[in-house]
């Protein structure tokens, strides 16, 4: 079973995709962690992300690379978004996120382009979205909770730069899939959004008569 949850910066999809993987018993795979360690390779090496070649150079990292807390810093997040649009980065990341999709028994991935590109014949696509201002308040509640002295209107703007990047980039550009339910968190609870995505996901399972075990 593959479970593909996408939407935009701070939607919420993280959160949801590692509850449904405890709900479901599968495996999760964050893909954006993918890019945003391209994005830090390419920040340590002094590279230019807006260059392709530069951040195609930084697509050979190891894994354990997913694991350090530097890739979930606002600047590693907007270089992930810049070397995103590269065809040739995500070309050089589709097989991994591909493997991990098709492991025995199933996985879910959350992303930008997972029901569109990596995995368009999931049996279950979620879009997950919420608003720039709320997106943004999850953003500065979270730098604060980490000691940080955030600035909401730079919050604001980097959203809203991310978000023109991602929807407006050539190729695989963020969408709503063919088949995704929408799930607006907005004006949800964590424990709602997570509620509300597993009966989308149940009922889009039993739609196509699948019955996972649990």
């Amino acid at each position: 079973m593959i479970i593909a949850v996408d939407g935009p910066a701070a939607s919420g999809k993280g959160t949801i995709a590692k509850a449904l993987g405890r709900h479901y018993g599968l495996p999760v795979l964050d893909t954006g962690l993918l890019y945003r360690a391209v994005g830090l390779s390419v920040l340590k090496a002094g590279r230019d992300p807006d260059i392709a070649a530069d951040a195609l150079a930084s697509c050979d990292f190891d894994d354990a690379v997913l694991a350090d807390p530097a890739l979930r810093t606002e600047a590693v997040g907007s270089l992930a978004s810049r070397v995103s649009v590269h065809q040739s980065v995500r070309d050089a990341l589709v097989q991994r996120q591909r493997d991990f999709a098709t492991q025995p028994g199933g996985a879910i991935l959350d992303g930008r382009d997972i029901g569109t590109v990596i995995a368009p014949d999931a049996d279950a696509k979620i879009f997950v979205t919420a608003s720039v201002k709320v997106r943004a308040e999850r953003r500065y509640q979270d730098a604060l909770s980490h000691g940080g002295t955030p600035d909401m209107a730079s919050l604001v703007a980097d959203i809203q730069a991310r978000d023109t990047r991602d929807m407006s980039r050539d190729h695989a550009p963020l969408k709503q899939a063919e088949g995704a339910d929408l799930l607006d968190t907005s004006d949800l609870t964590i424990e709602a959004a997570v509620q509300r995505a597993i009966a989308l996901v149940d009922a889009q399972l039993e739609g196509r008569a699948y019955r996972p075990v649990r």
